[in-house]
């Protein structure tokens, strides 16, 4: 699977970005998708994951209730819908994908199989 990011960008502190992730291959349905970022000077952290099938979607806390992910595997593409945008989520904001595996808030118990190239979003005071 190979995964490609886009939508990042400059934007004011409150406002809003989408981010897309589209997969190659015919498989993207079966894969759990994730998105992770990477601010300056920091580990890369997870930020938001959703099932294959978009039953279940698992947020970390600094971006519940502001950031949506989504899937369309019609379209084999990956969403994130972030609002109320700080400075503190400016980071590269990378997609990546799993089969299986155990999830939860504080994101996959193991290793995500593939990544794709990040993004920069950058959210200015």
């Amino acid at each position: 699977v190979q995964l490609q990011a886009s939508g990042g960008g400059l934007v004011q502190a409150g406002g809003s970005l989408s981010l897309s992730c589209a997969a190659s291959g015919r498989t993207f349905s079966s894969y759990n998708m994730a998105w992770f970022r990477q601010a300056p000077g920091k580990e890369r952290a997870f930020v938001a994951a959703i099932l294959w099938s978009g039953s279940r979607t698992y947020y970390a806390d600094s971006v519940k209730g502001r950031f949506t992910i989504s899937r369309d595997n019609a379209k084999n593409t990956v969403y994130l819908q972030m609002n109320s945008l700080k400075p503190e989520d400016t980071a590269v904001y990378y997609c990546a994908a799993a089969r299986g595996g155990e999830w939860s808030d504080n994101g996959p118990k193991y290793e995500m199989a593939y990544w794709g190239k990040g993004t920069l979003v950058t959210v200015s005071s």
